[in-house]
């Protein structure tokens, strides 16, 4: 394993964007930003999905410390992207949940145009060592591909979405039970209403204790319920004095933030980081110093828990 997959210094990253793949019935073609290491072989892959409205160039605090630190970084553009203008009474807005989940699968399958649009990084990536990541909706689109199910209205659960080459996955600000939605949010987002138990992929949690949701009548409890209702191996990342933006992960100064906290997210990057060479490398070292020196902070700006 080379220097720039180890944790040491972060290396220079390369972009492309947009690279653009082909997707039938979609009605547009999906636009992905990929970025990488510019050195180093063995390279594994974390499909990013953003939130509500974001775009391939947000979540600049995550997907560009995660490049430097040595994995292939994709981000697809959802068609709820700001930058496409869809409007809500397009007729494709019920089925946008389900085409998220397409478009993370769709860049899986897309890896070698991707690997081709960047330069210098044919022959480097690592197709075995996959994970997926994602916040708020984007941690639901990804959750799927772990195993999380969406129930139907007689509470079976609905079609397995998960996907075997999908080894890890962190999921950032995620919705919990559909029991305690609002009234508004039960009308209006049906596939919020997920079954965990299937949700067997190892995965690193991550919730605010102040993100206090309009979509729930729960308090910011409701984000721990992936983790309470998910068997492991899964670890919850509690952050203190967190609302839903879990201190800035949207972007640099994003007009989203609620809880600006550079600190936090510092430690959202380490953690986060840790934990993907951990699950996907299989050296678990980082990921036990971080978690240690988060126990043994006099301050702690969080609490982690494992199962």
């Amino acid at each position: 394993m080379s220097d720039s997959n180890s944790g040491h210094a972060p290396t220079t990253v390369v972009s492309a964007k947009p690279v653009v793949l082909p997707a039938p019935g979609r009605g547009e073609d999906l636009q992905v930003r990929v970025s990488a290491p510019a050195t180093g072989d063995g390279l594994p892959v974390v499909v990013l999905s953003h939130g509500f409205g974001s775009s391939m160039n947000g979540y600049a605090p995550l997907a560009d410390h995660w490049a430097a630190h040595g994995f292939v970084v994709v981000q697809p553009t959802h068609l709820d992207s700001r930058t496409l203008g869809i409007p809500a009474e397009d007729p494709r807005t019920p089925r946008i949940w389900r085409l998220r989940i397409e478009d993370l699968t769709r860049a899986l399958d897309g890896l070698d145009t991707l690997e081709a649009a960047v330069p210098g990084l044919a022959g480097r990536v690592d197709r075995d060592r996959v994970a997926v990541a994602g916040h708020s909706w984007g941690a639901q689109t990804a959750s799927t591909l772990l195993g999380a199910r969406v129930l139907g209205s007689d509470g079976t659960p609905g079609e397995d979405l998960s996907d075997p080459r999908v080894k890890a996955g962190v999921l950032l600000a995620l919705t919990g039970l559909g029991d305690d939605l609002t009234p508004f949010a039960a009308e209006h987002f049906p596939f919020m209403r997920p079954s965990f138990d299937s949700m067997t992929t190892p995965a690193l949690l991550v919730a605010g204790d102040k993100d206090q949701s309009r979509l729930s009548t729960r308090g910011p409890d409701w984000f721990t319920d992936p983790y309470a209702y998910s068997p492991g191996p899964k670890s919850l990342l509690t952050l203190f004095g967190a609302e839903h933006s879990l201190g800035g992960i949207a972007g640099h100064e994003a007009a989203e933030t609620t809880d600006e906290s550079p600190a936090r997210v510092a430690l959202i990057q380490r953690l986060t980081t840790a934990f993907l060479h951990s699950a996907l490398h299989g050296d678990d070292t980082g990921w036990k110093a971080a978690a240690t020196a988060l126990e043994d902070d006099p301050e702690p700006l969080g609490e982690l828990r494992s199962k």
